[in-house]
């Protein structure tokens, strides 16, 4: 099941891009304003409980 991976070079990366939502639109973490995107870098997510 161990797959050998090879690593890619940095040529051969592509950028990922975050979508998110703000304001009630679905947009690119990118088009986003400084302090809406430093607030989703500082975002703490969590696991609900089953509350037993």
């Amino acid at each position: 099941m161990n797959k050998p991976t090879s690593p890619l070079k940095n040529e051969d990366r592509t950028r990922c891009e975050v979508w998110s939502r703000v304001m009630g639109y679905h947009r690119p973490v990118s088009f986003w304003n400084p302090g809406k995107q430093s607030e989703h870098r500082e975002r703490r997510f969590f696991v609900a409980g089953n509350g037993k």
